[in-house]
């Protein structure tokens, strides 16, 4: 089951993105995605293999982003896979049937190549201007959304990201999205959670 709200994690520090993802965790989060850029493989593995331990604690499900081999090594539940990353077909025969593999797109094109690939989620983005993530690709908004989900008409789970407040949510929801995965906004103030659920729901 792809979770409707997905918390993707931030920190200036690898061990800031633990206490951020432990704080939304125990604020009700049920899908963590750990979001370290620029570590050295050794402290990757180790921010993994702990935050693998708070995430089980709490019965949260956590994806790793990029790192396949890290995400089967510390036994998460699965892997979100950036547009230069590696393909999802190579992932899945390294990790199996067991977990979830999500890809990155921007255009109709990006999700055709996923959903070839039989990814189980799609993060199509970004909503709007956001500074969590650099090199950004053009922005959807609304009308982006609507336009790109009556073109494909896809059962794939497909999740909205990109600088996503409380206020987003209802009008996101109405062009067909699945859920929506959100950093700033729940990093900032973690009693945001709760209030993104009962949007969701």
């Amino acid at each position: 089951m792809i979770s409707k709200l997905q918390y993707i994690s931030q920190g200036e520090t690898p061990e800031s993105h633990l206490e951020n993802i432990e704080k939304a965790c125990a604020s009700g989060a049920k899908w963590v995605q750990l979001r370290l850029k620029n570590g050295e493989p050794k402290t990757l593995l180790d921010i993994a293999k702990k935050a693998r331990i708070i995430t089980t604690s709490f019965n949260t499900k956590l994806i790793i982003n990029d790192h396949y081999k890290i995400a089967k090594a510390v036994e998460a539940d699965g892997v979100h896979l950036g547009k230069t990353d590696a393909c999802p077909l190579l992932v899945r025969d390294y990790l199996g049937h067991m977990f979830i593999i999500g890809g990155t797109a921007n255009t109709i094109e990006d999700c055709n190549v996923l959903l070839e690939k039989q990814v189980n989620y799609i993060g199509l983005g970004p909503y709007q201007f956001t500074k969590t993530k650099q090199n950004l690709s053009p922005v959807l908004g609304v009308s982006g959304y609507k336009k790109l989900l009556e073109d494909l008409q896809t059962k794939t789970p497909i999740i909205a990201i990109g600088g996503i407040t409380l206020k987003d949510v209802s009008q996101l929801l109405k062009t067909g999205v699945h859920g929506i995965a959100v950093s700033g906004a729940i990093t900032n103030d973690v009693t945001n959670i709760s209030k993104f659920q009962t949007l969701l729901n």
